[in-house]
């Protein structure tokens, strides 16, 4: 006997459900799911904000400076939202960007060298600095916190004492007139036209290294360690991540773009006081927290430290461009951050409901 109604027979399929492991999630939730979806929208609002309260925003020279100064925060956001994503912190790359100009200017002014010298010379005590902090980390298993703490007031002594020392001066000498300072002054803070609008070369570099920094977290073995010693380093250690090696690169990643800032200031100024860069640090971590990033670590982009960075060019310029007090900016500032993370976990929570 044969039939649907028939004894042994197979039941007729019906509609197949799916448990919580299995369910695709609409695809408007698995975009709320990114990180970068929330300071994305924030950018936006601001950036439309000022247009509306600055008309003068909407000018394409304002716009260039708008994006410079987002460039001189988003270079260094970029390396501490890595390092934030690996679960720690860099409390000194604010002042380790002056440390950098401070050595390629007085050692190629006082020892008249070639401003490259000054410049390699810089690059290996910025790797050198960032790769302290990441073995002190690693093997006292010290918070980052309280380590690049420490670092930070050091830098920040040094600084201040090795310049009066070697200059007699809070600042460095002018070092314009000085061999290849054309050649280095083209790669790190040069400008450019743009339909009759000066771009800064920052500019450039800082959308290269958004985009080689999203490659290697999404696309690279890397990229999956750097998210694996964030999210439970011992769990990542137990499936072989080299944790310490992740950790400790972060670190030197920060002060690569320690370096490179430093010489984007030296160039641009030819001289560097060496009392700047105290209270940077909290922009950098408060432009990678705008971007999604978590104080937890395991979680987040290089995109959407690239908008946090934005945002904050955009207060800082449009202030000024609409005529309010620049006194409000840190205000402002502080306003924009609780918002941005508000709504990002109100993003989080939206896209993690079924």
């Amino acid at each position: 006997m044969t039939g649907p109604g028939a004894v042994g027979a197979p039941p007729a399929p019906g509609p197949r459900t799916a448990d919580g492991r299995t369910a695709r999630r609409p695809p408007v939730l698995r975009l709320l799911a990114r990180p970068e979806v929330g300071v994305f929208l924030g950018a936006a609002a601001v950036l439309v904000f000022f247009l509306i309260a600055a008309p003068s925003v909407r000018q394409g020279g304002s716009m260039a400076t708008v994006l410079y100064q987002s460039s001189t925060i988003g270079i260094m956001a970029l390396p501490v939202a890595l390092l934030m994503i690996g679960g720690e912190f860099d409390l000194s790359s604010g002042v380790a960007v002056i440390t950098s100009a401070l050595t390629a200017s007085m050692l190629c002014y006082q020892l008249t060298l070639n401003v490259w010298t000054g410049v390699i010379a810089a690059l290996a005590l910025s790797l050198a600095i960032g790769a302290f902090n990441g073995w002190m980390v690693v093997r006292t298993g010290l918070p980052s916190f309280l380590v690049t703490l420490g670092t930070f007031l050091i830098l920040q002594g040094v600084n201040l004492a090795v310049t009066k020392l070697v200059t007699g001066n809070v600042a460095t000498d002018d070092i314009s007139d000085m061999d290849g300072f054309g050649q280095a002054k083209r790669i790190f803070a040069s400008s450019f036209d743009v339909g009759g609008v000066q771009v800064k070369i920052t500019v450039v570099w800082w959308l290269v290294y958004a985009a080689l920094a999203t490659w290697v977290l999404l696309r690279t073995k890397y990229g999956n360690w750097v998210f694996a010693v964030g999210g439970d380093q011992d769990s990542a250690r137990a499936v072989g991540v080299p944790v310490r090696f992740t950790k400790i690169t972060l670190f030197m990643l920060v002060g690569v773009g320690a370096w490179f800032t430093g010489m984007h200031n030296l160039f641009s100024f030819n001289t560097v006081q060496s009392g700047e860069g105290v209270g940077n640090e909290l922009i950098y971590i408060a432009a990678a927290v705008i971007g999604g990033c978590l104080l937890t670590g395991g979680y987040g982009s290089a995109i959407g430290p690239l908008f946090g960075a934005f945002m904050f060019g955009m207060v800082n310029q449009g202030i000024v461009y609409a005529g309010w007090n620049p006194d409000w900016f840190k205000a402002f500032l502080g306003v924009m951050l609780l918002g941005a993370v508000l709504i990002n976990l109100w993003v989080r929570r939206t896209a993690t409901r079924r």
